[in-house]
């Protein structure tokens, strides 16, 4: 794929978190044309104008993800469409219908439909208690708490079955929390990283549902989508892993990042009151070993905690100024 060449991209759930800063970043570098972002419900405000394609996508019906991809002539997929984590502990059923029958129309699709390349990320989720805490290697334990987690390495490993079985060439990475100024979080565990900000400019406190002190490992958006866009673009001949990737930025406590934001919005207050996302979140490492991914495609975040701070809340406020917020 060379950016500027006829490429045609999907995106599905390209209205959450990822999918909407993703479809911008795409529509730049392959023309608004090009790039389809679909979703199970269409924004009410359009997504990149009236000249951007989007259609609804309900990725658990099969047909309708071959129908789609045959008749837009996809060669690329972005698929994001998913039930997060503290989301999908309330409906176990649903979770596993999206994520996993999802994955599976996609991947069937593709290989039909002749798609060159598929994007689908995994998550730190994949994890579970057995896992090393700190500095998890690329390969280790993987026995999730979570029906999100349990998803995710059913996933990872249907994604290896798709390349080795029919030569699908499927890559993807395991995505640590993910924090954006874009748009809201969505369900996820690591939601707290991004909802503390917001409130410290609405309202100068946040009473935050994990401990102090507890630690994850996080990215910020922009090194969120470089991950994806420089995996997608690198030599297949140079990559061991395919999917799965560990990658990071940086970790930190909650009262780490309180602090943080404390230097740039006086007065701001946190509280810390755990609620049943600290049991997902206690089952999770604290960082990660990403250095499968900076051998392997040189992966390198731009973003560490003071400088994702100062930029997150320049993103925040200038929304404020526009009264988006």
């Amino acid at each position: 794929m060379v950016a500027g060449t006829m490429t045609r991209l999907l995106i599905t759930g390209a209205f959450g978190q990822i999918g909407t800063e993703l479809s911008t970043t795409l529509r730049q570098v392959y023309g608004v044309e090009n790039v389809l972002a679909t979703g199970h419900h269409l924004p009410p405000d359009g997504s990149g104008g009236a000249e951007a394609p989007t259609e609804r996508l309900d990725v658990t019906d099969a047909g309708a993800v071959l129908d789609l991809v045959q008749r837009r002539e996809i060669d690329v997929v972005y698929h994001l469409a998913a039930r997060l984590s503290a989301t999908g502990e309330r409906d176990p059923s649903l979770t596993w219908r999206v994520n996993m029958d999802g994955l599976r129309n996609v991947l069937e699709a593709a290989r039909l439909g002749n798609v060159r390349r598929v994007f689908w990320p995994s998550s730190i989720a994949a994890f579970g208690p057995d896992t090393p805490r700190d500095r998890v290697p690329q390969d280790t334990v993987m026995r999730p708490t979570t029906i999100y987690g349990v998803s995710k390495v059913a996933g990872e490993l249907l994604c290896d079955y798709y390349f080795r079985k029919y030569g699908l060439d499927v890559r993807g990475v395991r995505y640590p929390g993910v924090i954006s100024s874009g748009s809201p979080p969505g369900g996820g565990t690591t939601d707290y990283a991004v909802e503390m900000f917001y409130e410290a400019l609405r309202a100068g406190r946040y009473t935050c549902f994990v401990r102090e002190n507890c630690v994850l490992p996080m990215i910020y958006m922009p090194d969120c989508i470089k991950a994806a866009t420089s995996l997608m673009e690198a030599d297949l001949s140079r990559l061991e892993h395919h999917n799965g990737f560990n990658v990071t930025a940086m970790s930190f406590s909650a009262g780490e990042l309180a602090a943080e934001i404390a230097k740039h919005v006086p007065g701001f207050v946190c509280e810390y009151v755990p609620d049943e996302r600290q049991v997902i979140a206690d089952s999770w490492p604290r960082s990660l070993d990403d250095s499968a991914a900076r051998e392997e495609w040189q992966w390198s975040p731009g973003y560490d905690l003071e400088r994702m701070t100062v930029n997150m809340l320049e993103a925040l406020r200038e929304r404020q100024r526009l009264g988006e917020l």
